[in-house]
Protein backbone atom coordinates (compact mmCIF):
# COMPACT_ATOMS: atom_id res chain seq x y z
CA UNK A 1 0.00 0.00 0.00
CA UNK A 2 1.32 3.44 -0.93
CA UNK A 3 1.33 5.73 2.10
CA UNK A 4 2.63 8.84 0.35
CA UNK A 5 0.46 11.96 0.44
CA UNK A 6 2.61 13.77 -2.16
CA UNK A 7 4.91 12.10 -4.68
CA UNK A 8 6.99 14.16 -7.09
CA UNK A 9 9.12 12.41 -9.72
CA UNK A 10 11.45 13.99 -12.27
CA UNK A 11 9.98 17.48 -11.82
CA UNK A 12 11.38 19.99 -14.31
CA UNK A 13 10.60 23.69 -14.62
CA UNK A 14 12.17 26.05 -17.14
CA UNK A 15 11.93 29.79 -17.71
CA UNK A 16 12.55 29.94 -21.44
CA UNK A 17 15.89 28.20 -21.94
CA UNK A 18 16.89 28.50 -18.29
CA UNK A 19 16.23 25.39 -16.21
CA UNK A 20 15.10 26.37 -12.70
CA UNK A 21 14.23 22.89 -11.40
CA UNK A 22 16.02 19.89 -12.89
CA UNK A 23 14.53 16.46 -12.29
CA UNK A 24 13.55 16.70 -8.61
CA UNK A 25 12.12 13.68 -6.73
CA UNK A 26 10.36 14.43 -3.44
CA UNK A 27 7.89 12.69 -1.10
CA UNK A 28 5.70 13.78 1.80
CA UNK A 29 3.98 11.13 3.93
CA UNK A 30 0.82 11.80 5.96
CA UNK A 31 1.59 13.51 9.26
CA UNK A 32 5.11 14.44 8.18
CA UNK A 33 6.98 17.75 8.16
CA UNK A 34 9.35 17.79 5.19
CA UNK A 35 11.67 20.73 4.59
CA UNK A 36 13.55 21.90 1.51
CA UNK A 37 16.58 24.03 2.36
CA UNK A 38 19.09 25.69 0.07
CA UNK A 39 20.58 29.02 -0.96
CA UNK A 40 18.77 31.91 -2.61
CA UNK A 41 18.01 31.16 -6.25
CA UNK A 42 18.19 27.38 -5.78
CA UNK A 43 14.65 26.91 -7.16
CA UNK A 44 12.82 26.32 -3.86
CA UNK A 45 9.92 28.72 -4.54
CA UNK A 46 9.71 27.50 -8.15
CA UNK A 47 9.40 23.92 -6.86
CA UNK A 48 6.43 24.78 -4.64
CA UNK A 49 4.77 26.86 -7.37
CA UNK A 50 5.06 23.98 -9.85
CA UNK A 51 3.61 21.43 -7.40
CA UNK A 52 0.70 23.80 -6.68
CA UNK A 53 -0.03 24.29 -10.38
CA UNK A 54 1.00 27.96 -10.43
CA UNK A 55 3.80 27.23 -12.94
CA UNK A 56 3.82 24.77 -15.86
CA UNK A 57 6.16 21.82 -15.33
CA UNK A 58 7.21 18.43 -16.67
CA UNK A 59 7.39 15.24 -14.63
CA UNK A 60 4.98 13.32 -12.43
CA UNK A 61 3.03 14.76 -9.49
CA UNK A 62 0.75 12.50 -7.46
CA UNK A 63 -1.31 13.91 -4.61
CA UNK A 64 -3.66 11.80 -2.49
CA UNK A 65 -2.92 8.87 -4.80
CA UNK A 66 -3.99 10.61 -8.03
CA UNK A 67 -1.92 11.97 -10.91
CA UNK A 68 -1.99 15.78 -10.73
CA UNK A 69 0.48 17.04 -13.33
CA UNK A 70 -0.99 19.92 -15.35
CA UNK A 71 -3.69 20.41 -12.67
CA UNK A 72 -4.95 23.95 -12.07
CA UNK A 73 -4.57 25.71 -8.71
CA UNK A 74 -8.30 25.37 -8.02
CA UNK A 75 -8.09 21.60 -8.51
CA UNK A 76 -5.17 21.32 -6.09
CA UNK A 77 -6.96 23.40 -3.45
CA UNK A 78 -10.09 21.29 -3.87
CA UNK A 79 -7.97 18.13 -3.51
CA UNK A 80 -6.60 19.38 -0.18
CA UNK A 81 -3.39 21.28 -0.95
CA UNK A 82 -2.64 24.77 0.38
CA UNK A 83 0.22 27.19 -0.31
CA UNK A 84 1.30 30.14 1.81
CA UNK A 85 3.50 32.18 -0.56
CA UNK A 86 6.59 34.07 0.56
CA UNK A 87 4.92 37.46 -0.03
CA UNK A 88 1.84 36.38 2.03
CA UNK A 89 -0.45 38.23 -0.44
CA UNK A 90 -3.13 39.39 1.98
CA UNK A 91 -5.94 41.80 1.15
CA UNK A 92 -4.61 44.85 3.03
CA UNK A 93 -7.87 46.85 2.90
CA UNK A 94 -9.92 43.99 4.34
CA UNK A 95 -10.24 42.98 7.98
CA UNK A 96 -8.42 40.01 9.47
CA UNK A 97 -11.67 38.05 9.69
CA UNK A 98 -12.72 38.84 6.11
CA UNK A 99 -9.30 37.61 4.89
CA UNK A 100 -9.84 34.38 6.81
CA UNK A 101 -13.38 33.87 5.51
CA UNK A 102 -12.10 34.27 1.94
CA UNK A 103 -9.69 31.41 2.61
CA UNK A 104 -12.67 29.08 3.02
CA UNK A 105 -14.44 30.24 -0.14
CA UNK A 106 -13.76 27.04 -2.12
CA UNK A 107 -15.40 24.95 0.61
CA UNK A 108 -18.36 27.34 0.78
CA UNK A 109 -18.81 27.17 -2.99
CA UNK A 110 -18.90 23.36 -2.72
CA UNK A 111 -21.76 23.67 -0.24
CA UNK A 112 -19.73 23.00 2.91
CA UNK A 113 -21.00 25.30 5.65
CA UNK A 114 -18.34 24.81 8.34
CA UNK A 115 -16.80 28.30 8.19
CA UNK A 116 -17.68 29.10 11.82
CA UNK A 117 -16.02 25.94 13.07
CA UNK A 118 -12.93 26.59 10.90
CA UNK A 119 -12.73 30.17 12.23
CA UNK A 120 -12.88 28.90 15.81
CA UNK A 121 -10.03 26.48 15.08
CA UNK A 122 -7.88 29.20 13.52
CA UNK A 123 -8.55 31.58 16.43
CA UNK A 124 -7.68 28.77 18.83
CA UNK A 125 -4.35 28.34 17.05
CA UNK A 126 -3.74 32.11 16.72
CA UNK A 127 -5.33 33.98 19.67
CA UNK A 128 -3.66 37.18 18.38
CA UNK A 129 -5.77 37.02 15.22
CA UNK A 130 -8.92 36.78 17.31
CA UNK A 131 -7.89 39.94 19.16
CA UNK A 132 -7.23 41.67 15.83
CA UNK A 133 -10.16 40.22 13.89
CA UNK A 134 -11.77 43.60 13.08
CA UNK A 135 -8.45 45.27 12.23
CA UNK A 136 -7.37 45.90 8.61
CA UNK A 137 -4.77 43.31 7.67
CA UNK A 138 -2.53 46.02 6.17
CA UNK A 139 -1.97 47.43 9.68
CA UNK A 140 -0.69 44.17 11.20
CA UNK A 141 2.92 43.52 12.20
CA UNK A 142 5.05 41.15 10.09
CA UNK A 143 4.52 38.27 12.49
CA UNK A 144 0.77 38.84 12.61
CA UNK A 145 0.61 38.96 8.80
CA UNK A 146 2.40 35.61 8.64
CA UNK A 147 -0.06 34.14 11.15
CA UNK A 148 -2.95 35.49 9.07
CA UNK A 149 -1.52 34.01 5.86
CA UNK A 150 -1.23 30.58 7.51
CA UNK A 151 -4.67 30.92 9.12
CA UNK A 152 -6.26 31.84 5.80
CA UNK A 153 -4.75 28.75 4.14
CA UNK A 154 -6.04 26.59 7.02
CA UNK A 155 -9.60 27.80 6.38
CA UNK A 156 -9.60 25.51 3.31
CA UNK A 157 -8.83 22.54 5.64
CA UNK A 158 -5.79 21.35 3.65
CA UNK A 159 -4.28 17.88 4.04
CA UNK A 160 -0.92 19.30 2.89
CA UNK A 161 0.17 22.85 3.67
CA UNK A 162 3.16 24.23 1.74
CA UNK A 163 4.95 27.14 3.42
CA UNK A 164 7.36 29.30 1.43
CA UNK A 165 9.94 31.02 3.69
CA UNK A 166 7.57 31.57 6.65
CA UNK A 167 10.40 33.02 8.78
CA UNK A 168 11.50 35.60 6.20
CA UNK A 169 11.93 39.07 7.73
CA UNK A 170 10.68 38.02 11.16
CA UNK A 171 12.40 38.53 14.53
CA UNK A 172 13.87 35.34 16.08
CA UNK A 173 11.18 35.26 18.78
CA UNK A 174 8.43 35.33 16.13
CA UNK A 175 10.25 32.69 14.05
CA UNK A 176 10.15 30.35 17.06
CA UNK A 177 6.42 31.00 17.45
CA UNK A 178 5.73 30.32 13.75
CA UNK A 179 7.69 27.05 13.88
CA UNK A 180 5.91 26.03 17.09
CA UNK A 181 2.64 26.46 15.19
CA UNK A 182 4.01 24.33 12.32
CA UNK A 183 4.62 21.51 14.83
CA UNK A 184 1.14 22.01 16.29
CA UNK A 185 -0.42 21.69 12.81
CA UNK A 186 1.21 18.30 12.37
CA UNK A 187 -0.44 17.18 15.64
CA UNK A 188 -3.76 18.29 14.14
CA UNK A 189 -3.27 16.06 11.10
CA UNK A 190 -1.89 18.55 8.56
CA UNK A 191 1.23 17.48 6.66
CA UNK A 192 3.75 20.25 5.95
CA UNK A 193 6.15 20.96 3.09
CA UNK A 194 8.37 23.74 4.40
CA UNK A 195 10.74 25.77 2.21
CA UNK A 196 13.24 27.67 4.34
CA UNK A 197 16.51 29.56 4.07
CA UNK A 198 16.81 29.38 7.87
CA UNK A 199 18.25 25.87 7.72
CA UNK A 200 18.87 25.58 11.45
CA UNK A 201 15.23 26.31 12.35
CA UNK A 202 13.88 24.13 9.53
CA UNK A 203 15.97 21.08 10.46
CA UNK A 204 14.92 21.39 14.12
CA UNK A 205 11.22 21.14 13.28
CA UNK A 206 11.25 18.76 10.26
CA UNK A 207 11.18 14.96 10.06
CA UNK A 208 12.87 14.73 6.66
CA UNK A 209 14.90 17.20 4.62
CA UNK A 210 16.08 17.86 1.09
CA UNK A 211 18.94 20.18 0.13
CA UNK A 212 18.23 21.94 -3.18
CA UNK A 213 21.10 23.60 -5.04
CA UNK A 214 20.84 25.07 -8.56
CA UNK A 215 17.53 23.29 -9.14
CA UNK A 216 18.66 19.79 -8.12
CA UNK A 217 18.53 17.76 -4.90
CA UNK A 218 22.13 17.33 -3.70
CA UNK A 219 21.40 15.74 -0.30
CA UNK A 220 18.40 14.21 1.45
CA UNK A 221 17.66 12.26 4.58
CA UNK A 222 16.12 12.43 8.06
CA UNK A 223 16.38 16.04 9.25
CA UNK A 224 18.31 15.11 12.42
CA UNK A 225 20.94 13.32 10.29
CA UNK A 226 21.31 16.24 7.88
CA UNK A 227 21.73 18.60 10.85
CA UNK A 228 24.83 16.54 11.78
CA UNK A 229 26.15 16.19 8.22
CA UNK A 230 29.51 18.03 7.89
CA UNK A 231 28.54 19.40 4.46
CA UNK A 232 25.30 20.89 5.79
CA UNK A 233 27.03 22.26 8.90
CA UNK A 234 29.74 23.94 6.82
CA UNK A 235 27.48 25.51 4.21
CA UNK A 236 24.19 26.14 6.04
CA UNK A 237 24.71 26.00 9.80
CA UNK A 238 28.17 27.47 10.38
CA UNK A 239 30.32 26.40 13.31
CA UNK A 240 27.31 26.73 15.63
CA UNK A 241 25.99 23.52 14.06
CA UNK A 242 28.42 21.54 16.18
Amino acid sequence: MNNKLLEVRGLQVAYGKVTAVAGVDLDVAPGQIVTVIGPNGAGKTTLLSAVMGVLPSRGDIRFCGQAREHAQIEEMVAAGMGLVPEKRELFAEMSVEDNLVLGGFHRYRRGERDQSESLREVYDLFPRLKERRAQLSGTLSGGERQMLAVGRALMARPRLLMLDEPSLGLAPRIVREVLRIVSELRKRGVSILLVEQNARAALQVADYAYVLETGAVTLEGPAAELARDPRVIEVYLGMGGH
